[in-house]
């Protein structure tokens, strides 16, 4: 079993509603014993050592879960760019851009949609069937992107 099938596995069982119930439990009973080890140091250090294991293992295991699922979701969006019509393949480039690049260009796109329906304005979608005008179309921000050659 490879570390992914692993984690997959993992994140399903740690995600379900009976492993929080169980999980909570366990400090139930963890607490309700406290009197009878008297409260002392190992009583505690049980939970605080098992917490701060269990605690940093799981960061690794939904990083890799977080990773998986974004990695599928840009591919979806990806498929969507290269396969409508009008659509700029440039966008399919964006996870390469840094924060700032990132942030000037969504500030543009937000410029047109405020420009489109002003800043208070209730948006209503179009239907899907129904197309803009092309003269009524502002450019894409993503028009002027330039992409750097990383060699």
């Amino acid at each position: 079993m490879t570390f992914n099938q692993f984690s997959q596995r993992l994140s399903e069982i740690t995600g379900k509603a009976i492993t929080f119930q169980l999980a909570l439990a366990g400090i139930v009973v963890w607490a309700l014993t406290g009197p009878w080890f008297h409260y002392n140091d190992t009583w505690q250090l049980i939970v605080n050592t098992s917490t701060t294991i269990i605690t940093f293992l799981m960061v690794f295991l939904i990083q890799n879960t977080q990773n998986r699922d974004n990695d599928s979701l840009h591919i979806k969006l990806d498929e969507l760019l290269r396969a409508t019509k009008g659509a700029h393949d440039k966008l399919l480039y964006l996870e390469n851009l840094d924060a700032n690049e990132l942030k000037a260009l969504r500030e543009q796109y937000s410029q047109i949609g405020k420009r489109a329906y002003g800043p208070n304005a209730k948006v209503e979608l179009p239907d899907h069937d129904d197309e803009r005008e092309a003269s009524n179309q502002e450019p894409s921000p993503v028009e002027n992107l330039e992409l750097k050659d990383e060699k």
